[in-house]
């Protein structure tokens, strides 16, 4: 880990020099794009011996878009653990188990991801088995519905979180048409009927696990050309067939939205204030705005913060999230609020900063060090293979290249206080506002 480490400064202080003409992701790349249109990223990195595998498939929740089928992207994550005629479930996990690797999945709104770690020499029967499950899954109606009531109970234990609850209640009431409605783990009442959808589980599969639909991503300790080689050899025969989903476009929102929700429990309120944004820019100035006001206006240096939470103590935290989704999504403030009584209070600070951002500069010197910082800590936090591999699903899914790390970079980097104030001024409406108040039981 030491000698990653040190490799990984050299690169930065060697070829960035973090000079203004530099690129901010700090590693060479190599692509391969098969004729069947899979493509594979490939990063050496170090040589510590370990290699983290992501396959990313471009689905997730936003692509359920018939009605009563929400949920399935999240339920693919489970069945592809079952395996197919040549590596059974059983045998897949005996073999990934024996060479001391590991294998999970997460499915979010706009990508199914499914990763490995293990150690360099078994990348070739990673690889084996990784491209025969996405190629070749197989189940039988048993094992669906089997899967299919696991992900209901998976569902029923996240109501248990009333921020789950909080969370599920903000996205059905902001979106009317589009498909982002829906959480990743889909509605209760799909999930129910999951189990007599056998026959859709396997269209589903058909049309988006295809090669074109899927990214690659290799990050750590492995011969380039070698790999290039079986990634043509296990990938090539994929067929493609990637059929693109029809997503409803959301109107645009006319007026404010608000909701109490009563959780069955006991919990400290919680209020969450999500406003429409774009869709991710990596190069316009007002969405990449939002990511830098997440932190000025609510992060844990910002005013609010301060008064709220280590001043006055009325909440237990707050904090904000920017929306970086393939479509327009919300920016989303979330807080917990210690007494019932200072709800009203706190969403009115929250409302007075919005309005401050809107009409108060925030100083260069604020900007500049905001900026620094970000880039600092997604440098350094690239200390592993999985690390630096973990960063790009995201991006590869948004912009289908990583390149678009760079795009962002640079466009953040290029912010001025004007711009911050254009951008709040531009999304943080009254008609772009939907609020969500949690109680508990008493």
């Amino acid at each position: 880990m030491l000698k990653y480490i040190i490799t990984l400064l050299l690169i930065i202080f060697m070829n960035e020099s973090f000079s203004k003409e530099s690129k901010f992701f700090p590693f060479k790349t190599h692509e391969v794009v098969l004729e069947n249109g899979f493509k594979a990223i490939l990063i050496p990195v170090g040589n510590s011996g370990l290699v983290s595998y992501y396959s990313v498939v471009r689905t997730g929740s936003r692509d359920e878009w018939e009605e009563g089928k929400s949920g399935f992207a999240h339920f693919f994550e489970h069945m592809m653990f079952r395996g197919t005629d040549r590596f059974p479930g059983n045998v897949y996990d005996s073999i990934i188990t024996s060479i001391g690797a590991n294998a999970n999945a997460y499915t979010s709104d706009d990508l199914t991801v499914y990763h490995l770690n293990f150690a360099s020499e078994d990348l070739a029967l990673v690889m084996d088995l990784e491209s025969d499950r996405f190629r070749n899954l197989k189940y039988s109606k048993e094992q669906f519905q089997t899967e299919s009531g696991a992900v209901y109970g998976e569902y029923r234990k996240g109501r248990t979180s009333p921020w789950s609850v909080a969370f599920e209640e903000l996205r059905d009431m902001a979106f009317d048409k589009h498909t982002y409605k829906h959480t990743t783990i889909g509605f209760e009442r799909d999930i129910k009927d999951m189990p007599n959808l056998y026959e859709y589980s396997i269209s589903f599969y058909n049309r988006y696990y295809r090669p074109e639909n899927v990214t690659l991503v290799i990050v750590g300790d492995f011969d380039i050309e070698k790999t290039k080689k079986i990634i043509g050899e296990y990938y090539k025969p994929w067929k493609p067939g990637y059929v693109m989903p029809k997503i409803e476009k959301e109107p645009a929102q006319k007026a404010p939205r608000f909701k109490e929700v009563q959780y069955d429990g006991k919990t400290l309120p919680l209020v969450i204030m999500g406003f429409k944004t774009d869709e991710f820019r990596a190069t316009d100035k007002n969405f990449i705005s939002t990511v830098s006001f997440a932190d000025l206006a609510f992060g844990e240096t910002s005013e609010i913060y301060k008064k709220l939470v280590l001043k006055e103590q009325k909440v237990q935290f707050i904090s904000a999230s920017p929306g970086m989704n393939r479509d327009p999504y919300m920016f989303e403030i979330y807080t917990m609020i210690k007494d019932e009584k200072d709800i009203d209070y706190v969403i009115g600070e929250i409302n007075n900063t919005i309005e401050q951002f809107k009409k108060e500069k925030v100083t260069v010197e604020k900007l500049d060090r905001l900026k620094k910082n970000k880039k600092y800590s997604f440098l350094m936090a690239l200390d592993s293979p999985d690390a630096v591999a973990s960063i790009l699903p995201q991006y590869i899914t948004l912009a289908n290249s990583i390149e678009v790390i760079d795009q962002m970079s640079e466009t953040m980097m290029n912010l001025t206080p004007d711009d911050i104030v254009k951008s709040v001024n531009l999304y943080f409406t009254e008609n772009n506002r939907n609020t969500i108040v949690l109680k508990g039981t008493k």
